[in-house]
């Protein structure tokens, strides 16, 4: 495999909606870079990039793929990435080291929903974006409507710098607005017959070559002079222009295909070689501690790992991009995040499942490495003299999917969180937990597709068969007011017995809270309890009733029952105890008796003090298109969320409301289907707060019988 200099190194992201194709565009620009002699096609399940089983047959793109061509002696590095927003997490990892996005629009469909998700994610990573109307072959292809519809949603900044001459069936002809030619496509692709743009096209190229012109000239002061001086720009000075346009987001350009056919592609190519930026074109990369890495084989070597998956035949496979310096085979390098050496003994350039050796890399390209000890998504790979100095690790996304998880089979529960924890590795936006407080096991997700894709690897690949079910709630206990009570517990059975009686007063613990005044007190404890709130536990024996020796053990009584409210058996907060008399018996007093004493005493108290279930609630921002409000907030005041306020963004309005975390189990799937898919949102602990009456006695009653099932 030859090695490619920097210069010579183009690094795109495929991103755009499902079902745009962008699989077809992969499949189509190797072909035309003559690295496959056949093009495959999702139907028949041979494309270069979906090659894993659960995408072929889905017939659609789960995993990122890495991919490359080459074209005019520049390669072409190529991550295709999956367009249903359930995958963002692959889209964030393939534009962090990608220098150019480009961005598939149906010709048909326009700008979709997983179109806004995937630009939401440009404009977080600062990426350079050209988009691609593709499928310009079907009759239903609108492409004047979809460039409209681009604008609406992301600005002028959008740019024509082509347009089809014949959209529909039969489509192969197109104007390039840089080149200022006709091109005219072969069916299957391959290069065009260029002409000059005939006489009924003049007046529209004219109008939108100067729009072009004007927008290149924009991004750069120099440009922007010879623009002035010649009414015009050259060739190279309209390339200079895009590609500097490009780096600052200043410009979007529009291009046409029918990757199916091949039509436009061989010219895609050529943009991406001569317009977009290459690694050293794009702004230099900062580690944690300030050190520059500008995409230059001057500087050190430094690797950030974007991708890790397990591949058939190969194991885990370490997806990364060299932002600094040569690399090559049997390179030492540190991991800063546990400081563990990593030879990188064999490096790979990937084409799908497809891979070639070589012998070393130059900075700014993308490769794999394989049987790295302990590597995971977001790591860096630094020359040993940076210490723990990294690159920054990948932004995810808060999970938005919750369920709770089991095997079908019990003996299965360990197998089933192995299989979980190797997942999360190779996708760090699941997230896997086992909540002691529920006592579930729990799994976070983007969404019912992405749990779909989980439950689909853990039967087809782990052989485990589960059950999912919406997660219990974690709510808290607390009281409202104060109150008292006391228990003996006495047991004989033969020889020593057990012996303790404790008197207890408990009140609601806040800020500013007043002790009683008919007993003292003689000693205070305050504990921050683990779960939230307080439990202030106070000494106020008079008279040596109790033996000091014994106030541990009650202490310990209550704190075990405040694991388990008496109401639901959930954690307990906020509450303030006072012991202040009790007995003992010479001889049968110990630990274990006044453990028992003050736990069920504490239970009396705390069912007289007017016990309240505390709930937890979200600040929700919901971003929807405006004429989709009314269903949203219909649907929201039925979660019995607080509207808080809305305020406008471009075609969108947001809108903040408080609710309960109850209240919000599946919503990434209401709010799609109420949406169609366009609505996005945030959730973000707040605060507990008391649950309404009625949800109460609903939840008593729930605990009750839930309790009876056990017994």
């Amino acid at each position: 495999m030859k090695v490619y200099e920097t210069k010579n190194i183009r690094n795109i992201a495929l991103i755009g909606g499902a079902k745009s194709g962008k699989t077809t565009m992969a499949e189509s620009m190797l072909f035309e870079g003559k690295i496959i002699n056949r093009k495959g096609t999702v139907e028949d399940h041979n494309t270069v990039s979906d090659y894993r089983p659960i995408e072929i047959e889905r017939q659609h793109s789960v995993h990122s793929s890495l991919l490359y061509t080459t074209y005019n002696d520049n390669k072409i590095n190529i991550v295709d990435v999956p367009g249903f927003s359930d995958y963002v997490g692959e889209t964030i990892a393939a534009l962090r080291v990608c220098d150019t996005a480009l961005m598939l629009v149906n010709g048909q469909s326009g700008v979709e929903a997983t179109t806004e998700t995937a630009w939401k994610q440009t404009e977080i990573a600062g990426s350079p974006v050209v988009f691609t109307i593709n499928q310009l072959d079907h009759n239903s292809a609108n492409f004047e409507e979809t460039v409209t519809a681009l604008k609406d949603y992301f600005g002028d900044k959008v740019t024509v710098i082509q347009y089809p001459v014949n959209p529909g069936e039969g489509f192969s002809t197109i104007i390039d607005l840089v080149l200022m030619k006709q091109l005219k496509f072969n069916e299957g692709g391959g290069e065009p017959e260029i002409t000059e743009i005939p006489a009924s096209e003049q007046d529209k190229a004219g109008k939108l070559h100067l729009a072009l012109v004007e927008r290149a000239a924009e991004g750069d002061e120099a440009l922007m002079e010879k623009y002035f001086e010649n009414d015009t720009l050259s060739l190279s000075e309209m390339r200079e222009g895009i590609r500097k346009g490009l780096t600052t987001r200043t410009i979007f350009p529009v291009m046409c295909s029918s990757a199916k056919h091949g039509i436009g592609i061989s010219r895609i190519l050529d943009f991406v070689n001569n317009s977009c930026p290459s690694p050293l074109a794009m702004p230099a990369v900062k580690t944690k501690d300030g050190k520059v890495f500008s995409c230059s084989t001057q500087d050190p070597v430094g690797i950030f790992v974007f991708k890790t998956s397990v591949e058939q035949h190969l194991g885990e496979v370490t997806f990364f991009k060299l932002w600094g310096g040569t690399l090559t085979e049997g390179t030492d390098l540190i991991c800063p995040r546990n400081g563990h050496k990593e030879r990188l003994s064999q490096l790979f350039i990937l084409n799908g499942k497809n891979r070639e050796k070589v012998d070393k890399i130059m900075a700014g390209d993308i490769a794999i490495a394989i049987k790295l000890k302990d590597i995971k998504t977001g790591d860096s790979l630094m020359d040993p003299k940076f210490g723990d100095d990294r690159f920054e690790e990948l932004n995810l996304p808060t999970e938005l999917y919750t369920v709770a998880v089991k095997a079908e089979n019990s003996t299965d529960d360990e197998k089933v969180a192995s299989a979980l924890n190797e997942m999360h590795r190779t996708d760090p936006t699941i997230s896997i937990g086992l909540s002691r407080e529920l006592r579930q096991m729990l799994i976070k997700s983007q969404g019912e597709f992405h749990l779909n894709t989980i439950k689909w690897y853990l039967k087809n690949v782990y052989k485990v068969d589960v059950e999912t079910f919406a997660p219990k709630v974690p709510y808290r206990e607390t009281i409202t007011k104060a109150a008292r009570a006391n228990y003996r517990h006495k047991k004989q059975s033969g020889g020593s017995g057990q012996f303790g009686e404790v008197h207890m007063a408990i009140q609601p613990y806040f800020e500013g809270y007043q002790d009683p005044t008919d007993f003292p007190v003689r000693g205070t404890e305050e504990h921050e309890l683990p779960w939230g709130g307080k439990l202030i536990f106070k000494n106020s024996i008079v008279g040596g009733a109790i033996d000091a020796r014994f106030l541990p053990a009650i202490l310990k009584g209550i704190m075990e029952r405040m694991t388990e409210g008496p109401l639901t058996g959930s954690y307990a907060r906020d509450i303030v105890v006072y012991v202040y008399d009790g007995k003992m018996h010479p001889v049968d007093s110990n630990e274990i008796s006044f453990k028992l004493a003050g736990r069920f005493a504490f239970i009396e108290a705390f069912k007289s003090a007017g016990p309240k279930i505390m709930e937890p609630i979200y600040n929700l921002e919901v971003c929807v298109p405006e004429d989709m409000m009314g269903a949203v907030m219909t649907d929201l005041q039925g979660r019995r969320a607080i509207i808080m306020g809305m305020e406008s963004a471009r075609k969108n309005q947001i809108i903040k409301a408080k609710v309960p975390g109850a209240e919000m189990s599946k919503y990434v799937t209401s709010l799609s289907a109420l949406t169609s898919g366009r609505g996005t949102f945030s959730l973000a602990y707040d605060a507990y707060q008391q649950v309404p009456t009625d949800v109460q006695e609903k939840l008593l009653k729930e605990y009750e019988e839930s309790e009876k099932e056990e017994d």
